[in-house]
């Protein structure tokens, strides 16, 4: 006969470990800090149950054709970083800007362009870009691309507020002072 198992401790009576026994998990809310996985549909590039935000007010004429998605951090979790998803449709740019707060961007989807301080390097999916305080930066996308650029962000959860440049700025040699 089978070893009698233990439900409760997930083991057998010989001891070998097994997993204990899973329920399929209804979906947690969105909101609160609690332990979530909100779910990824690759065809849209969307996570179940996290709005699509606009990326700055539309006003501002420093950026084009960007949206932002906040995953973690303005939902009741209290990490310390905020985890956010941008996209920038073909022709598109982010803000040209500086701040005292560092992060890291990781490319998902597409190809495109970061500027950091007076250099451009192109980007494409699994690279790693750091952004280091008071660098002057600004994400694109090539008008000819096939699809957007898309790019997780993490940065730290309390931050200064960015300051835009003009694109002077960088030629006239301050971009390079540290």
């Amino acid at each position: 006969p089978a070893p009698a198992t233990d439900t409760t401790k997930g083991s057998s009576s010989d001891g070998t470990h097994r997993p204990a026994k899973r329920l399929k998990p209804a979906d947690p809310p969105v909101e609160g800090n609690h332990s979530k996985v909100f779910k990824f549909d690759p065809s849209k590039y969307t996570w179940q149950g996290v709005p699509l935000e606009d990326y700055k007010p539309p006003s501002d004429d420093s950026w084009k054709s960007v949206s932002r998605t906040e995953l973690i951090g303005r939902r009741g979790e209290t990490p310390r970083f905020h985890v956010r998803y941008f996209e920038v449709a073909p022709g598109g740019y982010s803000t040209l800007e500086m701040h005292v707060h560092e992060h890291v961007v990781i490319p998902i989807r597409g190809t495109g362009e970061a500027m950091l301080k007076t250099r451009v390097w192109p980007i494409k999916y699994g690279d790693l870009i750091y952004v280091a305080p008071r660098d002057p930066h600004q994400f694109s996308c090539p008008a000819d691309a096939k699809e957007p650029l898309g790019f997780l962000c993490m940065v730290n959860a309390e931050r200064d507020r960015p300051v835009p440049l003009n694109p002077d700025f960088l030629l006239s040699g301050s971009a390079c002072e540290r």
